[in-house]
């Protein structure tokens, strides 16, 4: 049987196209109906996914915004441009990164990439989830989030003079030119993500140190620990999670919580539990 294995953001979306034995892999736009019409979302498939893959079996899709309103409309999108007979599945980005991390085991599961989100996962499914609430008013610990607070403080003066002047000097930013890309050109979240590299590559000063231990505070703060279990593992997915994990174990450590797998993708983990039953 072929399949058809996607995992969604709202930056990318990484595909597996595998029978079982072989497998191909490769990399499209992200695909979110929050931010995307079905028409849209069709369009950037037709462009990007068809020329890729023209025949599976099963699709299973598993993508950020995919809530049980929105899956008929991803389904649809999927099956009227590449799928018209197969067997298509849409999952919450979640439920990927549980199954992807977890297997068939109980956990609390955490997604830090453009966006951020967690779940207590029993094994089987869902039992809990605390709403992220998107970048504006929640989405602690993610690349936008980061990138809000970065800007915010660089702007308004409250890092150090060596810290303000770094960014200025390595992004061009001003406060002009932040509020033409966040507020009148799409996709703002995700231009927030993209400022976030700015800490990695200055980690070693403590402020910025300090400044994304605390981030990663406000997530587990706000969303972690209002789950309750403190006898099972914190897994972590996700672009940021990878690039942050001395500062996310640190403050785990912290506050109390055991840090399982950290992984900065989970296609490989959802093509082991697809086609190994």
């Amino acid at each position: 049987m072929v399949i058809l294995i996607a995992d969604s953001g709202s930056t990318k979306t990484s595909w597996c196209v595998t029978d079982g034995e072989t497998r191909r892999m490769f990399i499209t736009q992200g695909i979110n109906p929050y931010q995307q019409t079905e028409e849209e979302m069709m369009a950037a498939l037709q462009r990007e996914l068809v020329p890729e893959v023209r025949y599976a079996e099963e699709i299973r899709f598993y993508g950020a915004g995919c809530t049980a309103e929105k899956i008929p409309v991803v389904a649809s999108a999927l099956r009227r441009t590449i799928a018209t007979g197969a067997r298509i599945h849409v999952g919450s980005d979640m439920l990927g990164a549980a199954r992807a991390l977890c297997g068939r085991s109980a956990g609390v599961v955490c997604i830090l990439g453009t966006g951020s989100n967690s779940c207590l996962y029993d094994g089987e499914q869902l039992v809990e989830n605390v709403s992220p609430l998107g970048y504006v008013l929640g989405d602690e610990g993610s690349g936008a989030y980061i990138g809000k607070r970065l800007v915010g403080n660089c702007l308004k003066r409250q890092f150090s003079e060596q810290v303000c002047r770094l960014f200025s000097e390595e992004t061009g930013i001003t406060a002009a030119s932040i509020v033409n890309k966040v507020y009148r050109e799409p996709f703002p979240n995700r231009y927030l993500a993209s400022l976030s590299p700015f800490c990695a590559r200055h980690r070693d000063l403590p402020e910025i140190n300090a400044f994304l231990k605390d981030c990663f505070r406000e997530f587990f703060v706000r969303n972690v620990m209002l789950y309750p279990c403190k006898d099972v593992p914190v897994h972590f997915i996700g672009s940021v999670a990878w690039s942050y994990q001395d500062e996310l174990t640190s403050v785990a450590a912290e506050l109390g919580f055991r840090i399982g797998q950290i992984e900065q993708s989970p296609l490989e983990g959802l093509i082991q539990f697809h086609t190994h039953k």
